[in-house]
């Protein structure tokens, strides 16, 4: 058993709206849990959906190892699937955007902001 709290482990679901793969994580995405997030990424657009939402909304702290699984998942997966990152604060959308990441990837607020863009 682990002596670390659940949320430092990067809790990671995947969950579906429609055709849209969600991949939601919370607590920390850092080296030791990037290859969860590179995984849950890589099963959630096996089934070749339209989209791959990645839900930042409940990390607490987002490392380079994190933003740089997005920039390869985006390489690996585009442009048959969109991936899109969903991220509010300090903790996560402040990097992405300092390091340009947001540049690359459609960076949302909200999951139903997300959501929304991607059904139209």
């Amino acid at each position: 058993m682990s002596s670390q709290p659940a949320a430092a482990n990067g809790n990671i679901k995947q969950d579906r709206v429609g055709d849209i793969s969600i991949v939601s994580v919370a607590g920390t995405v850092d080296m030791i849990t990037a290859p969860k997030l590179e995984a849950a990424i890589a099963d959630a657009a096996a089934s070749a959906p339209p989209a791959v939402v990645v839900d930042f909304t409940a990390v607490e702290f987002l490392a380079s190892a994190g933003m740089g699984v997005l920039v390869a998942a985006h390489g690996d997966l585009a442009p048959a699937v969109k991936l899109v990152v969903v991220a509010d604060g300090p903790a996560t959308s402040r990097p992405l955007k300092l390091v340009g990441i947001a540049d690359v990837l459609d960076l949302f607020a909200t999951l139903d902001e997300a959501l929304a863009a991607l059904q139209r």
